[in-house]
């Protein structure tokens, strides 16, 4: 038992730590960056991907003592991050990402103490399908929030890193030696294979949820294959290794092949052709057919194969007897094409804001993933002559504490993913709602803070029975791939709609309710700078059918005036009407009245002077966040919160919106 238990978790842990010290480390640079909407010397927090240039410095293997320094500023950076502010988050992942990436050569070479060979390369792939499903596991206990990154749960993070210690104390390193030799071939392809690896699953398979958001797929479903996968190839891999061992090098480029090709497919076939100019017709986005979630399916059957590449990539490295210095070119180079990756990934959402790099990158979700797919295949053809690494077996596993572990980590996630929603009593009569529209700016505050749970005690409080939110999309690596769409959904039970999916670039649209929703589709207009996605929805409450409409729109006049007059011409747009959200339009602009001419603005029926008899002053500029509704329905007691109260950069909005029976 003792042979394996530490070198899996040794590398399950350094890979966990990793990717959650990598995500938080550009999530905080992208939210002190999104204050200004611009990039600015934050972004040169991303050196720290660059620490292996100290590898140069070592011709024989890492000195212990380095090791250890190493582990224990990661050991101290996952411990005290989620307790930091942003700025502090910031500094201190990154000093934990360094340290991580630094830990990598002492674990190539690492063995079991009872052990005479390194078998890394099988440990590596056990590792990584544990860090994965360990990481869905804390994602799906605090719906997609790490809970061990949490300020209540940080007493896992240290946990964990207490774990690790132990772990990697159950390994010895051998004597350090001179590397005469020339490098060994293979070395930095390898290495950038590992990368490329890490990079996927940091991309996409940390946090499965996301793909959910790609596809407007089922998200129990998907949390559930990622999980029950990874930890079905762990299994296989551990206690019946003869049966993956059947894999050939033929073989596992075939399975790259087409888990790549269903990969890109699933980003491709949910792609959206946006609107070419001001007068295009609107593009009306519905849920997805059953053709179109076959990639997601087939991508999620096939995507154990990078288990696999890891286990092929790692054993090379190990077969090579590789130095730091060796390791260090594919190091440098693993490191740039990951924050180029990440950069081009941002780049697809913001790309009306970094001129004149961004533009290029509209409505390109794909194409990261296809340079990701694309290298990894041409990595794995690159080794195709050495089959996936036949490392003996010298001790036999002990089945039930493994098998409990697996079982207790699937329980853990299956628990997470059923959250019950609210269910109203059908009987008592209902003859108004309570609406909300709150732009949340990715769940912080005026001052880059995060403040998910403000808002939620916030919107708690109010306790609308609609509510919209905007600047929702989270559900990409600039924001660690969190989803706060569902956190606030799950928290109050509340039914929801995600609104426009990820891959379209937007901002976040979502549309939360007590009622359940009906008929939910998207619909883009003209944009050019934002993708002006807005969220639709009905509900049915006391026997009359509402439409909802969330709605961001940004960018040139040209734009606004699309986005107004698509709300103008819908043909729906007579009765039960209600759009809210976040509209970047105030009173005096051509959009607006526009608007204006056709819905009622729910605060200025009320107060026509834009003044509250409280004296909260919302006349002129200060108002963007509206609520208007249809001329059959009345309204009363509409309510601005404003900043720091709202909990972020813009007030919170909400009234009630009543009809004669």
């Amino acid at each position: 038992m003792k042979k394996t238990i530490f070198p899996i978790f040794s590398y399950a842990f350094l890979f966990l730590f990793f990717i959650q010290m990598a995500g938080t480390l550009v999530s905080s640079i992208y939210t002190l960056d999104l204050l200004h909407t611009s990039l600015d010397a934050k972004a040169l927090g991303v050196l720290f991907f660059f620490a292996p240039v100290v590898f140069y410095a070592f011709r024989r293997q890492t000195p212990g003592w380095l090791t250890l320094c190493y582990f224990g500023v990661l050991f101290l950076a996952r411990g005290l991050t989620p307790g930091l502010d942003t700025n502090g988050r910031m500094l201190v992942s990154g000093l934990g990402t360094a340290a991580s990436l630094c830990l990598f050569p002492s674990l190539v070479s690492a063995r079991s103490k009872p052990d005479v060979f390194s078998r890394s390369g099988t440990w590596a792939a056990l590792g990584l399908a544990l860090a994965v499903a360990l990481s869905t596991m804390l994602r799906t206990m605090n719906s997609s929030i790490d809970y061990s990154l949490t300020p209540a749960g940080s007493w896992v993070g240290w946990g964990l890193g207490v774990l690790f210690g132990i772990a990697l104390a159950g390994l010895e390193q051998p004597q350090p030696r001179d590397v005469t030799h020339p490098r060994g071939r293979g070395v930095t392809s390898s290495v950038l294979g590992i990368f490329m690896v890490l990079t996927l699953v940091y991309f996409v398979f940390s946090a499965p949820a996301v793909l959910a958001r790609w596809t407007d797929g089922n998200y129990a479903g998907i949390v559930l294959t990622v999980s029950l996968l990874s930890l079905g190839w762990f299994g296989f891999r551990l206690f019946k290794p003869a049966l993956l061992k059947q894999v050939s090098a033929r073989m596992l480029v075939v399975w790259n092949l087409c888990f790549s090709f269903a990969l890109l497919a699933t980003t491709l076939v949910h792609r959206v052709t946006f609107p070419a100019n001001p007068e295009s017709a609107a593009v009306v986005v519905g849920s997805p057919t059953f053709l179109q979630q076959l990639p997601l399916v087939f991508m999620l059957l096939l995507f154990p194969v990078i288990f696999f590449d890891m286990q092929l990539f790692w054993s090379k490295l190990q077969h090579a007897e590789t130095s730091p210095r060796q390791m260090a070119p594919g190091m440098m180079l693993g490191g740039f094409t990951l924050v180029l990756l990440v950069f081009m990934n941002i780049f697809t959402n913001v790309w009306g804001y970094v001129e004149p790099i961004s533009p290029f990158f509209r409505n390109k979700f794909w194409l990261p993933f296809l340079l990701i797919c694309g290298l990894l295949c041409v990595l794995i053809m690159l080794h195709r002559r050495e089959a996936p690494s036949q490392e003996a077996e010298s001790d036999s596993p002990q089945f039930w504490t493994w098998g409990l572990l697996l079982v207790a980590i699937l329980v853990v996630t299956a628990n997470g993913l059923f959250v019950p929603t609210i269910k109203v009593d059908a009987d008592i009569p209902i003859s108004s709602l309570k609406v909300m529209t709150y732009n949340i700016q990715q769940a912080n505050d005026n001052s880059g803070e995060q403040s998910y749970m403000r808002q939620l005690a916030l919107i708690q409080q109010v306790a609308p029975d609609v509510l919209a939110i905007q600047e929702s999309d989270s559900t990409r690596i600039s924001l660690n791939n969190v989803d706060y769409v569902r956190y606030y959904a799950d928290k109050l039970g509340y039914y929801s709609y995600y609104g426009p999916t990820t891959i379209t670039g937007g901002y976040g649209t979502a549309i939360l309710s007590r009622f359940p929703l009906k008929n939910t589709q998207a619909i883009f207009t003209f944009s050019d700078q934002d993708e002006n996605g807005t969220a639709v929805a009905q509900v049915e409450v006391g026997g009359k059918l509402f439409s909802i409409y969330n709605v961001h729109p940004d960018g040139s006049d040209d734009a606004k005036l699309a986005f107004a007059r698509m709300l103008q011409e819908r043909p729906i747009a007579q009765a039960n009407v209600i759009i809210l959200g976040d509209f970047n339009l105030r009173d005096y602009e051509e959009a607006y009245q526009l608007i204006d001419s056709v819905y009622t603005n729910s605060w200025m029926n009320v107060y026509p002077t834009g003044i509250s008899t409280d004296g909260v002053d919302m006349s002129g500029r200060n108002r963007i966040d509206h609520i208007f509704i249809s001329k059959n329905l009345l309204v009363r007691a509409p309510v601005y919160l404003l900043p720091p109260d709202s909990a972020t950069d813009h007030p919170a909005h909400w009234a009630v919106i009543y009809w004669e029976n």
